[in-house]
């Protein structure tokens, strides 16, 4: 194929990376904007501002056990996906990692709902400005005014969330655009705004308690008489939204200096920085509200007990920081999506390959793809203009997609892990300083079975057909059961294409990616030809 006798002619030159395939974009990415990438995806203080309110209100108080669990589960699945960063450090990482394990067909069933599950969390996040920016200034309320109801619950908030979210999406795509180095600068500048900022309100949340901790034994404040199982279980939406996109560090692979070394840490610490300072902030957050009973944290979240808290201009400055953080949350979920797009459109997966898959000589980035991830997040929203059920059901479908796109990595994994216990189911090798890749050793089949257990049941819960989540007017069956036909519409569309394409292309064939001490050699050499 031609793709692949481009690879070896470019490997005899040297030219390529230690993978096989030809260096197209440029190794900019250091250690802390690899982290910055995958701590930015979850940015905590974006997505638990967005749906704190709606965590409380199904569960109380109590809800914030769902955060430790989801938190738990997670780690599983991160441990897994470091350990596979390292062995195939490679952009497009889950339909790679997951083709590699399975073959392509499994594998690009994975990338697919990959793709619509970013273009739908890209969505999702560039709405979260509805829930900082009319708070900070009321003439951010452009639909219906600034009298109008800025809750995104309501249908003023809904629409103006939308409008406003297209301004972020076109901000962010023009970044993501223009260059590597710039995307990657603006997402470390939005971390360090963002962890400063966490650390400041959280510290001065928990100077300010107004009840003490025992509080979070109890469902005081909680919405709803349903079974509190039932309510507890959908308050884990915030959870299981917050605390995914931990992998992107692994999107950025292609462009990270010391791929093998560095994307396992970055993934692990973008985790588990983001879940301590994500637990803190919840508990802070129930401590200092000025009330849980009296409806407004149920209603308006986070923006309420800061500007409770702080006051009217100490409130706004906070909520300056969140702003910058749901700009650097957009920017880093759109840049992931894209290359997860660039990549399977490098080996002619996708439809227009040709032009998603190439990289701009001049700025070092895939512009067709960034703009596609981009048009498609404003068209998800658009279809849904005035529906006050925008927000949270599209953060569960997005999610829940994602989920079922990890899980296609960690089941044939485990399966992997089962049948060669002695190899632990992957390849050894040495990263860039000629040390052993990281490895989960003995506990590799362990820790991958609670991984794909933990994913089953959360995918089960989040699309599970919850008027509260998905029809808060309960009067649209149809919304109710969208998640499950979004997302049985989306692999049906997928798998007629993967059919067709297999019938006029042939099956899809990868490169091998070396494990061996010629990573560090082949790296090098990459860098020493201007990619630095």
């Amino acid at each position: 194929m031609a793709l692949t006798a481009r690879r070896s002619s470019l490997h005899d030159s040297g030219a390529d990376t230690d993978h096989g395939y030809t260096q197209e974009l440029h190794r900019g990415v250091g250690s802390f904007s690899s982290f910055a990438a995958g701590f930015s995806f979850v940015s905590i203080l974006t997505t638990v501002f967005q749906l704190f309110a709606l965590g409380f209100g199904l569960g109380g108080a109590a809800f914030f056990w769902t955060w430790p669990a989801v938190f738990l589960g997670q780690l599983m699945v991160a441990l897994n996906f470091a350990q596979l960063s390292a062995r195939w450090p490679i952009s497009g990482a889950i339909f790679h990692w997951s083709s590699r394990l399975a073959g392509t067909v499994f594998g690009w069933m994975a990338g697919w709902t990959m793709v619509i599950g970013q273009i739908i969390t890209v969505a999702v996040a560039a709405i979260a400005v509805q829930a900082v920016l009319p708070a900070i200034w009321d003439g951010f309320q452009i639909v219906g005014g600034p009298g109008a109801d800025p809750s995104i619950a309501s249908p003023t908030g809904a629409a103006n969330a939308i409008v406003l979210g297209i301004i972020m999406l076109t901000a962010t795509t023009t970044v993501n655009i223009l260059s590597v180095r710039l995307m990657a600068r603006i997402t470390s500048f939005g971390v360090v705004v963002e962890i400063i900022g966490a650390i400041v309100l959280i510290a001065i949340l928990f100077l300010l308690p107004q009840r003490d901790p025992s509080i979070l034994l109890t469902t005081e404040g909680r919405v709803g008489t349903e079974p509190y199982l039932f309510a507890w279980l959908a308050s884990s939406l915030m959870a299981a939204y917050v605390l995914v996109g931990f992998d992107s560090a692994s999107e950025l692979a292609e462009e990270t200096h010391n791929p093998r070394r560095t994307t396992p840490r970055t993934i692990l610490r973008a985790l588990v920085f983001s879940g301590l300072g994500g637990a803190l902030l919840i508990v802070g957050a129930l401590l200092a509200a000025p009330s849980l009973t009296d409806g407004n944290l149920a209603i308006y979240g986070l923006s309420y007990v800061i500007t409770a808290v702080l006051g009217d201009t100490g409130g706004r400055l906070m909520l300056c920081t969140v702003a910058v953080a749901v700009f650097a949350c957009t920017l880093a979920v759109q840049t992931a999506g894209a290359r997860m797009m660039f990549s399977m459109s490098r080996e002619r997966a996708l439809p227009f390959h040709r032009a998603i898959g190439r990289v701009s000589p001049r700025t070092g980035t895939p512009i067709t793809a960034s703009v596609v991830v981009g048009a498609g997040a404003a068209i998800a929203l658009a279809v849904n203009f005035g529906q006050p059920a925008l927000f949270t059901a599209l953060s569960s479908i997005g999610i829940a997609m994602i989920y079922i796109a990890y899980l296609g990595v960690t089941a044939p994994l485990l399966i992997a892990r089962i049948r060669q216990r002695r190899t632990g189911g992957l390849p050894s090798g040495v990263d860039e300083d000629g040390k052993p890749l990281f490895t989960l050793g003995r506990w590799g089949v362990s820790v991958n079975a609670v991984a794909v257990a933990f994913q089953i049941a959360m995918i089960v819960n989040l699309v599970w057909p919850r008027p509260e989540i998905y029809d808060l007017e309960g009067d649209s069956p149809l919304l109710q059961w969208s998640a499950l036909i979004t997302i049985g519409l989306s692999l049906a569309i997928g798998g007629a294409y993967l059919w067709w394409r297999r019938r006029a292309h042939g099956p899809i064939v990868l490169a091998p990616i070396p494990t061996t001490a010629h990573a560090r050699a082949t790296t090098a050499r990459a860098e020493s030809h201007g990619v630095s």
